[in-house]
């Protein structure tokens, strides 16, 4: 899947979903990417956020970032892909948690080498909505 800013390559949606979380892209990311449908937990935020990397979707990024740290715009690296999810701890980030806390690492390939990047996000919920805030040191 190549990532554009203009035009993203949605996956089908009975086929994998990028973020490796075992659904297909319609049970999955699919509708909160396509705006269907928010995120109802901060974990699949993440996912969806991932996603959104993985097919080059930036005006999602951009939307589910929080409006305190949210950058004005967002180029992505057309030659950097990303692989593979794994979620490795939470902390809340449920349904009806008003913050959350998801440690993860995002495998990706650029220029032929393979990298992880490591991360702890923080998430908060408002007006139903699920936001990346951003990650902790």
């Amino acid at each position: 899947m190549a990532q554009t800013s203009e035009s993203p390559e949605f996956p089908a949606d009975d086929g994998r979903c990028p973020c490796t979380s075992g659904l297909v892209f319609g049970e999955c990311c699919g509708p909160v990417v396509r705006g269907i449908r928010p995120a109802p937990t901060a974990v699949q935020l993440m996912r969806s956020r991932f996603t959104a990397f993985a097919i080059g979707l930036p005006a999602h990024l951009l939307a589910t970032w929080h409006t305190s740290t949210r950058p004005t715009g967002l180029d992505l690296d057309p030659g950097l892909r990303w692989f593979r999810l794994d979620i490795l701890r939470t902390e809340l980030g449920g349904p009806l948690d008003r913050t959350g806390v998801v440690e993860f690492e995002a495998s990706y390939r650029h220029d032929g080498e393979r990298g992880v990047q490591h991360e702890v996000s923080t998430f908060v919920r408002e007006a139903g909505r699920w936001f990346y805030v951003a990650a902790l040191d």
